[in-house]
């Protein structure tokens, strides 16, 4: 276990996004090409477009979640409850882990931040500051606990 978890850490440190590193670590268990990863979580880095809003590394994860447990079909109320269920368990999981669901309070950020879309160089300044490394390795470890 966190064979996952120390991949999606690598790719956060190699410049992936958090949601990115999330999703493209579980990426080929569901035969999801690299790139397709990277496209579809690409909008969810920094708190969502950067807003600190959602935490991408959770997003990432549900999207794991979705390919696990949600359904194409959208009428199957049954199987869309049972998703609903275990994202929830997840977030909650993520919560108990690290404090909150929210990239703002996961950096110490105040409630008014407002900071530009434009993401920061990642230096090594940027990784010492930040916990996003250990957040996507956190939210992938959840992950291989419930999937694996």
């Amino acid at each position: 276990m966190g064979n996952r978890a120390d991949k999606a850490k690598e790719l956060f440190m190699s410049g992936c996004n958090c949601s990115q590193a999330v999703l493209l670590a579980f990426a080929d268990k569901y035969g999801i090409d690299e790139d397709t990863a990277l496209r579809i979580a690409s909008s969810f880095g920094g708190g969502m477009g950067r807003s600190r809003e959602v935490c991408g590394a959770l997003s990432g994860m549900l999207m794991v979640c979705g390919m696990e447990t949600g359904s194409a079909d959208v009428k199957d109320t049954e199987q869309k409850a049972e998703n609903y269920r275990v994202a929830r368990e997840l977030m909650d999981a993520f919560r108990a882990e690290n404090g909150s669901i929210y990239c703002r309070d996961l950096l110490g950020l105040s409630q008014n931040t407002t900071e530009s879309h434009i993401p920061e160089a990642r230096t090594e300044a940027y990784y010492k500051k930040r916990p996003c490394a250990e957040i996507v390795h956190s939210a992938a470890l959840i992950l291989e606990e419930k999937f694996e």
